[in-house]
C-alpha cells in the first residue's frame, strides 16, 4: 500500500486524536508512525499513513475538511515515496542532552557540528523549562553515530561548542524505549 504524511497543527483542544484518527479508520487507512506534541500551545501532528491504493493524498486531505474546520487546524495529506533499506544511517544509537541559558543558534551550531561527522539526528525536542525567573533551555537528541566515528573525539568536540554556547552537553549511549 502506498504511504501518505498527514500533518494536523491548531490550537491545542479535547479530541483532535480521535478526530483525525477517525477519518483515517472510515478512509482504511492504517498508522505507522506518528509524532504528536504541544508546541507554544498549539497542537501539532506528523503522521505516516498506509494508505488503500485507491486513496489519493488530495481525497484523503479533501475528507479531513470537517475535522479541520470544527477543531480550526491546518490539514496537510503528501504522498511520500517508500525508501528501502539502507536509506537511513545505520550506526549505534546515542543520546545528547543540552541545558542552559536560552539564545539562538544552539540547535543550529551543535546540529551542524554533529552532521559535519556524519551524525544522523533521528530525533530532537526541545523545551524552556523553569521558572519565568530562571528559565532553562533543554534539548534532547536522539542521534545515529556511525561506527567509524570516535565517540570520545565526538564528546570533546561537543563539549566545546557547548562550552562556546554558554550550555552544558552529554552524550551517552540511548537507552531502550518500549518504542
Amino acid at each position: 500500500m502506498p504511504h501518505v504524511v498527514v500533518t494536523a497543527i491548531g490550537a491545542d483542544r479535547p479530541g483532535i486524536v480521535a478526530a483525525v484518527t477517525g477519518v483515517l479508520v472510515d478512509q482504511r487507512c492504517n498508522l505507522e508512525d506518528t509524532s504528536m506534541t504541544i508546541l507554544g500551545g498549539h497542537f501539532a501532528m506528523m503522521l505516516v499513513v498506509d494508505v488503500p491504493a485507491d486513496l489519493a493524498a488530495e481525497e484523503l486531505e479533501e475528507a479531513m475538511g470537517e475535522v479541520a474546520e470544527r477543531f480550526g487546524l491546518v490539514v496537510a495529506a503528501r504522498p511520500i515515496f517508500d525508501v528501502g533499506p539502507g536509506a537511513t544511517p545505520e550506526g549505534d544509537e546515542w543520546e545528547v542532552s543540552v541545558y542552559g541559558a536560552d539564545r539562538p543558534g544552539i540547535v543550529h551550531r551543535l546540529t551542524a557540528l554533529l552532521a559535519s561527522r556524519g551524525v544522523n539526528v533521528v530525533d530532537l525536542t526541545t523545551r524552556v523549562i523553569g521558572d519565568r525567573d530562571r528559565p532553562v533551555y533543554a534539548m534532547l537528541l536522539g542521534v545515529t553515530v556511525p561506527s567509524g566515528v570516535d565517540v570520545g573525539s565526538l564528546e570533546e568536540e561537543l563539549a566545546q561548542a557547548a562550552g562556546e554556547l554558554g550550555v552544558e552537553c552529554s552524550l551517552h549511549p540511548a537507552e531502550a524505549d518500549i518504542l
